[in-house]
């Protein structure tokens, strides 16, 4: 038996967070759509037999009808592979979801928030979902494997939870307890990074999701279970550190930031180290694979007291403020770097 295991797509999803260019989130959304062609495009060539998908397919706050479509065509292309969707806390069983309002492909099967069990032959699926944004059910334990010697397989959506307290809003799972039902294959989704049960995201989502990403292949022998990643996401997530300690001016800083080997992927820069000028620049004079700019430097330039200048008064003033502990550290440098702005202009 063969089988591809995805989750945490988010189609649509607004990538607001992970970038200062506001074209980027358009972009990665046809990346998303690319991505999810190659899983589809991989299960046709080997003959995959299901596809589970283990929530979080899309953002119900912001997803479009034709994307929709666009997913269900692509499932109407492997009509020979079961799919399965457990909805997460992103798509959740709601009432103007689209898994219930959509007519979808004869070979999806989407769960709900009640445990499902489908059988045939040689295999037992079970599966569930979120029916809210929040979920905190416990249906694992309603989940009693009846025949051992078939390949029993879990798809859900949730948070894997060490200890014996339960707690959490995104269907908390004991890592004890799920183990010991004795699942062949568990295939979650929630957590973006992979591990045992999870495949990650299918495309990064931020930079809290570096590295590749992708989708688990599996091959099911006789209860021996073999697994591999594959990668979708053409693009990785980056970030690195840049020390501006011997750069002297904006203008230099952004042609040493346009010299930045950045290949295919996107990149997160962190500007380090102590800095001699004033940083304030739009991102769109970098070159377009550098998406964020996070300003960690701490300004260089000092101001002496010379109560002679109305320089010297205001950061006499400043001094003591600090000295006095009315004002901390990074209000002291906020506020010094106002002043230089000030003075400058």
């Amino acid at each position: 038996m063969k089988f591809v295991h995805i989750a945490d797509i988010h189609f649509d999803a607004p990538f607001k967070t992970i970038t200062d260019r506001a074209e980027l989130g358009q972009i990665r959304r046809i990346e998303q759509k690319e991505a999810f062609k190659n899983v589809i495009e991989f299960i046709k060539e080997n003959n995959v037999d299901y596809l589970f998908i283990s929530g979080d397919l899309y953002e119900q706050e912001y997803i479009k009808k034709s994307t929709i479509k666009y997913i269900n065509e692509l499932f109407k292309e492997i009509k020979d592979t079961n799919v399965f969707i457990a909805p997460g806390n992103h798509d959740p069983y709601i009432n103007n979801s689209y898994y219930k309002t959509f007519e979808w492909a004869d070979n999806v099967k989407i769960f709900t928030e009640n445990v499902e069990k489908v059988e045939n032959e040689d295999i037992c699926i079970y599966g569930y979902g979120f029916n809210n944004y929040e979920m905190n059910l416990n249906q694992l334990r309603d989940i009693n494997i009846e025949n051992k010697n078939k390949i029993n397989i879990l798809v859900t959506h949730g948070t894997i939870i060490n200890g014996n307290e339960l707690n959490g809003i995104y269907n908390p799972i004991s890592k004890n307890e799920l183990v010991s039902k004795g699942f062949d294959y568990i295939a979650l989704g929630h957590i973006h990074k992979r591990d045992e049960f999870y495949p990650g995201s299918l495309v990064s989502m931020g930079f809290d999701e570096l590295g590749e990403h992708g989708f688990i292949y599996g091959e099911i022998n006789e209860k021996d279970v073999n697994t591999t990643f594959i990668r979708a996401d053409k693009r990785e997530l980056k970030e690195i550190d840049f020390d501006v300690s011997d750069i002297y001016s904006e203008d230099e800083l952004i042609e040493k930031l346009n010299l930045v080997n950045t290949e295919n992927n996107l990149y997160k820069i962190n500007l380090i180290g102590e800095r001699n000028f004033i940083i304030d620049f739009d991102i769109k004079l970098i070159q377009k694979n550098i998406i964020k700019i996070k300003d960690k430097t701490n300004l260089k330039v000092e101001i002496k007291e010379n109560n002679n200048t109305l320089k010297g008064i205001i950061s006499k003033q400043l001094n003591k403020k600090i000295e006095n502990n009315e004002i901390n550290q990074k209000e002291y440098d906020e506020i010094l770097e106002l002043i230089i702005k000030i003075f400058n202009n």
